[in-house]
């Protein structure tokens, strides 16, 4: 099956798809809460949307399209408003985060979608250990070939995305020493890690993606797991290394921040992307998931180790001007904050200590989500 053409799309429109867990509150364990979540908000308008996720103590909130930081923000704001509103009636808590720190894969049950279904007979148990909760981004792009441009000039800033939105230091009952600790279960999908090297749309989706097709392995872009990829449906590339932050207001900062970069990226003043760029990727990528913030990169054209922090703070500074005419300069100085005074993981772990338990930190991030 060829790929469909690509979608035009009004280029850095950008719009935020967040992952939540779904608590209950007498035990804060994940609650099997979405089919009756989904039930009571199609009484009532809802901005944006809601969908159900691979198993049923998830769900996903997603934005509209949006041109600026400030309707996004406005947009999440209400958002999490009505769906704080719909969990109280149900007795649950809605609660951002990477992972959910003690629930056990083997207690999920897999939603009652025929694709969510088909996932689980085709990938066996990582269906259900793939109850872990990302933030994705999509940015609106002129082009087929501009996406590709964009998809791998970004590669060398992933690391960005991961160490600012880490917020998954817990799994299974035990700090697992990763930042991003969410990272690993999707590494274990078979589609997953990068797309090719290709700037070039017609060779993308003649030659590699029209190859895959004929394997059988794929039917579609869904089919891909890859940290970028591109969604010629909507005519965007979509972000998905970054957990869910403990709140939208971290949400819209991070998408305001890839909005920003790309203005800057297409300007393309720095030198293009390469197939060698991607030499360092996966060390880069670990460093950022292992020691978020903390950690140490690689350039992957000059090959000089960077703080992961000075890189952040460097960017933000370069982006400026972009963020200015954007209308996103209000979202800078909230991640900046971010890497002097520690990111979400940091927040967590202070939260096990002060609490003295890993439920009194769920319920830390619960009330955290709700803005309290």
């Amino acid at each position: 099956m060829p790929l469909e053409a690509f979608a035009t799309s009004k280029p850095l429109t950008f719009g935020v798809e967040l992952e939540l867990q779904l608590v209950s509150l007498s035990d804060f364990d994940l609650t099997p809460a979405s089919p009756d979540l989904m039930h009571l908000l199609k009484r009532k308008p809802f901005p944006g949307n809601v969908t159900p996720e691979i198993t049923e103590s998830m769900t996903e909130i997603n934005s509209s399209v949006q041109t600026g930081y400030g309707a996004l923000l406005a947009e999440l704001l209400d958002i999490r408003d009505t769906l704080v509103a719909a969990g109280d009636v149900l007795n649950i808590g809605i609660a951002g985060g990477g992972t959910h720190p003690f629930q056990h894969w083997s207690e999920q049950r897999i939603s009652a979608k025929p694709r969510y279904q088909e996932l689980s007979a085709l990938y066996g148990y990582l269906a259900k250990q793939f109850t872990v909760f990302g933030q994705h981004v999509h940015i609106g792009c002129a082009s087929g070939d501009d996406a590709l441009f964009l998809l791998h000039a970004l590669s060398r800033y992933i690391p960005h995305f991961i160490a600012l939105s880490a917020s998954s230091p817990f799994v299974q009952g035990h700090d697992s020493g990763f930042d991003s600790a969410r990272l690993n279960s999707v590494s274990a999908f078979p589609l997953s890690g990068r797309a090719p090297f290709t700037l070039s749309w017609d060779d993308f989706a003649n030659v590699y993606f029209a190859k895959m097709a004929r394997t059988r392995i794929i039917k579609s872009m869904k089919d891909f797991y890859w940290d970028l990829r591109p969604k010629p449906e909507y005519g965007t590339i979509e972000l998905r290394v970054c957990d869910t932050p403990l709140t939208v207001e971290r949400a819209a900062a991070l998408a305001a921040y890839l909005q920003a970069l790309c203005r800057h990226l297409l300007e393309r003043n720095d030198a293009a992307p390469l197939e060698d760029d991607y030499l360092v990727y996966n060390y880069n990528r670990f460093q950022a998931s292992r020691f978020g913030l903390d950690g140490v990169i690689t350039h992957p054209k000059s090959y000089e180790q960077v703080p992961l922090r000075d890189d952040i703070l460097a960017t933000l500074i370069l982006i400026e001007p972009h963020a200015q005419a954007l209308g996103s300069l209000d979202a800078l100085p909230h991640l900046a904050a971010a890497v002097r005074d520690g990111g979400d993981a940091s927040y967590l772990r202070g939260q096990y200590e002060r609490q003295g338990s890993a439920e009194g930190m769920v319920d830390a991030a619960i009330r955290r989500f709700r803005g309290r």
